[in-house]
């Protein structure tokens, strides 16, 4: 990575503001999940360590952007993180205004300071500068630890780095450094596992890895796609006849390089307790519907995985969220979790899968971010990255 880090400034007696990604799972006033916020620690102890005070920003689900919503509120993040810091954390009304300013102001060296939802502001998600400016003024030093958040061109995750010195903390050097391995000169044999419901919205994820790896596995709703391109008839399963044609063109383009499944676990109906049998992807009864992927195709990607030196996995390989049709893609996470390859599995569904299947421990690195993972892989530039400054 060509960006410079918290490593390459000096903090000691700045104000730091530093843009986390504390979107996490809420319930009752009280977070759920607390993954997100543990991620960001290592940066967030470093800067203290290093005389500094901090102030963090982030967002939380998608308020109306009119002002304050509690069931938005990031009171409940600011007590999680005083817990796992051991110390108190200050929470501000708000993430700008003059109120804000004089508790930033206040603040001495190991201080943290947590802002409310920049979303409040409807203003952020334009990236409008006036608040980016005001959120700039907080701080001597900006540091982006929002891996998850760095595909949006936002106030707060592009717009403040125009007014400060933009550095990124270690959860987006690490994202970016193991993302990267896929992207810029990959370890080879180099294979891509695909998964989710739509090809249309993976046409130049497709199209940039097919570039780069040398099997390409496709597996959920979208093998359906590929699998229909082929002639075969798929009944009531999940099949985009609007990306059909280009399902075809994608295959005579890669050829044997794309391994698709060969059997497949169908049911009767779209439910947890459907009935359910294995068939062969050609055979689908009428009625019935593809639920996930079969022991034999299991196998066969499982032979190609066994010699691969990296992996990059997105998307699930069936309807995960019913155990009954968790298997295949459960079956894939334990294969990964065996081989001697760098395993880096994209954010969303695919880091929800090896945390169930109980491997997410094995995988080399699995991302915060599943859009920003999703659109690094495609080969686009994230705004939030682009931002920060160059090391010299």
């Amino acid at each position: 990575m060509n960006k410079m880090t918290v490593r390459d400034i000096d903090l000691k007696g700045k104000r730091v503001l530093m843009r986390v990604d504390f979107n996490v799972p809420m319930a009752n006033g009280a977070v759920t999940d607390d993954k997100r916020i543990k991620a960001a620690l290592p940066t967030i102890q470093y800067v203290l360590d290093q005389g500094a005070s901090l102030i963090l920003m982030s967002h939380l689900g998608r308020p109306k952007g009119t002002g304050f919503e509690a069931e938005f509120s990031l009171k409940a993040a600011s007590e999680a993180l005083a817990k796992l810091l051991g110390k108190p954390v200050q929470f501000a009304p708000d993430c700008v205004g003059p109120n804000v300013e004089t508790m930033a102001k206040a603040l001495k060296p190991g201080d943290v300071l947590m802002l409310e939802n920049t979303r409040f502001h409807k203003a952020e998600e334009k990236n409008d500068l006036d608040l980016a400016k005001q959120m700039a003024s907080l701080g001597d030093v900006y540091v982006n630890d929002a891996f998850g958040s760095a595909h949006r061109a936002h106030s707060s995750t592009e717009g403040v780095a125009r007014f400060l010195p933009a550095v990124s903390g270690f959860l987006m050097e690490k994202e970016l450094e193991y993302l990267g391995r896929a992207t810029d000169n990959p370890a080879h044999p180099y294979v891509a596992i695909l998964g989710g419901a739509k090809v249309s919205d993976k046409i130049k994820l497709i199209e940039n890895l097919l570039t780069r790896c040398d099997q390409l596995i496709i597996g959920g709703g979208m093998a359906n796609t590929f699998l229909a391109a082929k002639g075969y008839n798929l009944q009531d399963s999940l099949v985009e006849a609007g990306s059909v044609e280009t399902a075809k063109a994608i295959m005579a383009k890669a050829g044997d390089r794309l391994l698709l499944p060969v059997d497949a676990l169908v049911a009767d109906k779209f439910e947890a307790e459907a009935s359910s049998q294995i068939v062969d992807v050609d055979k689908v009864p009428a009625g019935w519907r593809v639920m996930d992927i079969g022991p034999r195709s299991v196998e066969l990607f499982g032979d190609v995985l066994k010699k691969a030196k990296l992996v990059v996995w997105n998307g699930p390989m069936g309807v995960f969220e019913f155990p009954k049709f968790a298997e295949g893609t459960f079956a894939i996470a334990r294969l990964l979790a065996t081989t001697g390859a760098t395993t880096v599995i994209g954010g969303g569904d695919s880091a929800s899968a090896v945390k169930k299947a109980g491997v997410a421990g094995q995988m080399t690195h699995v991302s915060t971010g599943g859009g920003a993972s999703l659109e690094l892989l495609e080969g686009r530039i994230l705004p939030g990255v682009a931002a920060l400054n160059d090391k010299p």
